[in-house]
């Protein structure tokens, strides 16, 4: 329980539903702040308390978990780690595979409960012949969260509850107020919840220091300076100050991050656009995807998807997408996500672009 309105109405589903429900909210931070930045961040002292506030309107026990640790090591850490080679990464996907489905629901399990409920919008779904469960998209498409689950493998999914999937995020606001739960109109978290102001570039830069390196166009002329190049992902436009203007007069993106020689690249707009994506460490949720599969693409959490046939497998859980339609500013480190209709097929970190004729 977050302290949001999503998962005080998941318990309250789950209480309905007649499971035996233990109300869990995670201490993140070392140093929690006491309230809440505007919408943006969660975790607060304020969050905790706005959370048990709805455990007692349900009737439920109340915990909180020091996973604090656990978070720094295992999300913000890799976080700067990511950054600092270039690549971007998506917090929240390693958030849900490493703490919330795999630290919380690994005590959780050792404690005798049977599965972890959260206020996620996706939908589960089990097979009636053979019992197999299935990821799938939520049915409201501007909350759907399957793509930050689809790191999630069967043996984690058996053990997880999402009672929101199928429901509108305006009913979940209404049925919380039919409920007396006080955070019915509580504004939702955004952005990355470690990062309280939303400001990414200035808090990479506290983490990991100045570093000068020179902005280069695709010849490798010299376009300005940068004070790290973790500051910088591709397809960035704003705040590279460049000290020349391009020759045709059009603005110029971050085309490529060279974390060992400290470089960014700029370039066309056009110079972003793939066709081919690569992942590695892929994880499937259900079975395995095949070369030659049909699939939905998608590279970020809200983007669109794209549709695109599966053309490389590897036996080192790589795997390649080729695309129908052209893809721009996909950056090493974020998420791929596959499905097949709304089901979630499964996920890889991106490794690699390719540009397919």
């Amino acid at each position: 329980m977050s302290g949001g309105v999503d998962s005080a109405v998941a318990a309250a589903r789950a209480v309905d539903a007649g499971h035996d429900v233990v109300g869990v909210h995670l201490a993140l931070a070392r140093d929690p702040a006491s309230t809440r930045t505007g919408a943006r961040g969660c975790c607060t002292i304020e969050d905790a308390r706005d959370a048990r506030r709805a455990a007692d309107v349900l009737g439920i026990p109340f915990y909180v978990w020091d996973l604090a640790e656990r978070f720094e090591r295992d999300v913000v850490e890799d976080f700067v780690a990511e950054y600092a080679a270039g690549r971007t990464p998506n917090p929240c996907v390693r958030c849900n595979e490493r703490i919330k489905f795999s630290a919380l629901l690994d005590k959780a399990l050792a404690l005798g409960f049977d599965a972890v409920c959260t206020g996620h919008y996706a939908r589960l779904v089990d097979d009636a012949g053979t019992g197999a469960r299935s990821l799938h998209r939520a049915v409201d498409p501007g909350k759907d969260q399957s793509y930050v689950l689809a790191v999630l493998p069967p043996e984690r999914l058996a053990h997880a509850l999402f009672p929101l999937g199928d429901t509108p995020k305006a009913a979940v606001r209404a049925e919380a107020a039919a409920r007396g739960i006080q955070v019915a109109a509580k504004p939702d978290s955004h952005d990355i919840c470690f990062i309280a102001d939303g400001d990414t570039r200035r808090w990479l830069g506290a983490r990991l220091g100045s570093r000068p390196g020179p902005i280069v166009d695709t010849d490798g002329a010299v376009l300005g300076e940068h004070g790290g190049a973790h500051g910088f992902t591709v397809g960035q436009r704003h705040g590279l100050r460049l000290e020349r203007p391009a020759p045709d007069g059009r603005p110029r993106y971050v085309l490529e991050i060279q974390p060992v020689s400290n470089t960014v690249v700029v370039g066309a707009r056009d110079a972003l656009t793939v066709t081919g994506v690569d992942g590695e460490a892929a994880t499937w949720c259900g079975p395995a995807a095949s070369v030659g599969d049909r699939v939905g693409v998608q590279v970020r959490a809200h983007g669109e998807e794209v549709p695109g046939t599966v053309d490389v497998v590897g036996p080192d859980r790589g795997v390649g997408v080729r695309l129908d339609r052209p893809l721009t500013g996909v950056a090493r480190g974020q998420t791929l996500a596959l499905y097949d209709g709304t089901r979630v097929v499964g996920s890889a970190t991106i490794g690699g672009t390719r540009r397919v004729a």
